[in-house]
Formats: C-alpha cells, structure tokens, sequence
C-alpha cells in the first residue's frame, strides 16, 4: 500500500512538473507569465483540423469583456500592487462573464467541449484570486485567467 501511494505520489509530482510549461501561441509580451500552473485545463485544449473552433456573437462578448477586466488590472497585477479587494473585485467580473458565457453560449458541441478547458481554467482562476486556495496565491488566479484569455484567442475564432 505505502509503495502505491509513494508512485501515485511520485506521478502527480511528474504530471504536475510537466504543467509547469504551456506552450502559449507566439504572441508579443514584455514579459515572463507563469500561467503554466499544475492541473491548467487549457493544456488540453486543440484545434479543429488545423483551424480554430468557431464562436458566436455571446461568446465574443464575454470574452471581450473579460479581456478588458482583466487588461484594466493586468499592469497592477504584474507589479505586485493589486489588492486583495481588487482581485476580488476582478474575479467577479470574470464570474459574471462566465455565467453569462454559458448560459447564452450556442457553439457546436465539440467547439463547446475544447471551450471548456479555458472556461474551467477561468473558473479556477476566479477562485484563486479570491483567495480560496491557502496553498496558492491570488497571482496564480490571475496567471490562469491570462493564460485562458492568450488560449482563447489561439484556439477560437474571433
């Protein structure tokens, strides 16, 4: 039994090791994210046959609004100086978008399915800056949610 729980232990710490890099489209940036955070769903996410995945016109609003709630903050975020009030504040605009995202949302089902891999790094992200996790930061919450915006945009058409 100790044997089994040590390799499953020593698994997860492999998996989780190999979460550490996402592989973000070739976008400009001034500097280094660590939106790579173990267990991110965006590392499952793909293309349709080379192509990105249609959207439709709640999706892109959605998202729109979570990309400038989350650029209003992004600069704060990267020094440091975002409050844990202003995380909070940002997480419930993301969690209001994700709502509506998904109730409104009319993809076809397997653009919805690779859809759900940002949605559930978003939603994890809204959770982390909240404060929700004692072992992770508020920082990592935002990570995730900025990695999910970067996939967004690389995976589904605009």
């Amino acid at each position: 039994m100790r044997t089994m729980i040590l390799t499953a232990a020593g698994l997860l710490l492999a998996v989780m090791a190999q979460a550490q890099h996402v592989h973000e489209p070739a976008v400009a940036d001034d500097h280094d994210h660590e939106h790579a955070q173990a267990g991110a769903m965006v590392l499952n996410m793909r293309l349709d046959d080379g192509k990105k995945w249609p959207t439709d016109a709640p999706l892109r609003a959605g998202m729109a609004a979570i990309q400038a709630a989350f650029d209003a903050d992004h600069a704060a975020i990267h020094a440091g100086t975002e409050t844990d009030a202003q995380y909070a504040a940002l997480a419930g605009r993301i969690e209001q978008e994700v709502k509506n995202i998904i109730a409104k949302c009319q993809l076809p089902p397997a653009a919805d399915a690779n859809l759900h891999h940002a949605i559930a790094d978003l939603s994890r992200g809204v959770a982390l800056m909240r404060g929700e996790d004692p072992a992770r930061t508020r920082h990592d919450g935002a990570a995730l949610v900025h990695g999910a915006l970067i996939a967004y945009a690389a995976y589904f058409d605009e």
